[in-house]
């Protein structure tokens, strides 16, 4: 069982930034793809980015491309999402997510955080 710990929420001003990180316990941090995803009142939680497991690969919704960007430390156990340029649409509980092989799809992720808000004002 691997058990994920999301920090660095908050309210900003649109146009600020965030760091996100995410910290695994009880596996073995540096075999799984790590995921970023959000869900906003009302709507299905969606990928917002993703990292293959040596950081060679990276994914991002189109959404968040260019403002967004994910990193890994595997000394650290942790998974970063620098978040630039927030929006109101941004707005959201963040989630990181373990997954065994590649994917962007939630259902496909094994391990979950427990979600992290982050209130962009307008």
């Amino acid at each position: 069982q691997v058990q994920l710990v999301e920090s660095g929420g908050g309210l900003v001003q649109a146009g600020g930034s965030l760091r996100l990180s995410c910290t695994a316990s009880g596996g073995t941090f540096s075999s799984y793809v790590m995921g970023w995803f959000r869900q906003a009142p009302g709507k299905e939680r969606e990928s917002v980015s993703a990292i293959s497991p040596s950081a060679y690969s990276t994914h991002y919704a189109d959404s968040v491309k260019g403002r967004f960007t994910i990193s890994r430390d595997n000394a650290k156990n942790t998974v970063y999402l620098q978040m630039n340029s927030l929006k109101p649409a941004d707005t959201a509980v963040y989630y990181c997510a373990a997954a065994r092989t590649w994917s962007v799809t939630p259902a496909e992720y094994d391990f979950w955080g427990q979600g992290t808000q982050v209130t962009v004002s307008s």
